[in-house]
């Protein structure tokens, strides 16, 4: 089984952090992740944020900037926040963020 391409921990640039939580629906599965029990959750946990197709858009994104690590098993990917990484390259800021935006309203689902 072929694994996806993350950048290495420290490659994960701050701008590209910034630009892939620019999005409510982004900035809502973080937020998930975080809060999360278990470590890893599955793409469907995610669906009542929108399409199929509008999450594996954004899940790539968050991916690509190192916020999230996307490990396929079987037919399911596994998905998880890379605090210890992100925490490592920027101290303090996931937890800003996790905070902020925690009192916010969940994003409508994309049509």
């Amino acid at each position: 089984m072929t694994s996806l391409p993350h950048p290495h921990a420290d490659q994960i640039e701050l701008a590209h952090v910034l630009s892939a939580l620019g999005d409510e629906t982004r900035l809502a599965i973080i937020g998930l992740l975080a809060h999360g029990e278990q470590d890893a959750m599955t793409c469907s946990q995610f669906l009542h944020l929108g399409s199929k197709t509008g999450l594996s858009y954004h899940l790539a994104k968050l991916r690509e900037a190192g916020l999230v690590r996307v490990r396929p098993e079987g037919t399911k990917r596994m998905i998880s926040l890379r605090r210890a990484d992100l925490d490592r390259r920027f101290p303090g800021f996931l937890d800003s963020i996790i905070a902020c935006q925690a009192g916010r309203p969940k994003p409508e689902p994309e049509a």
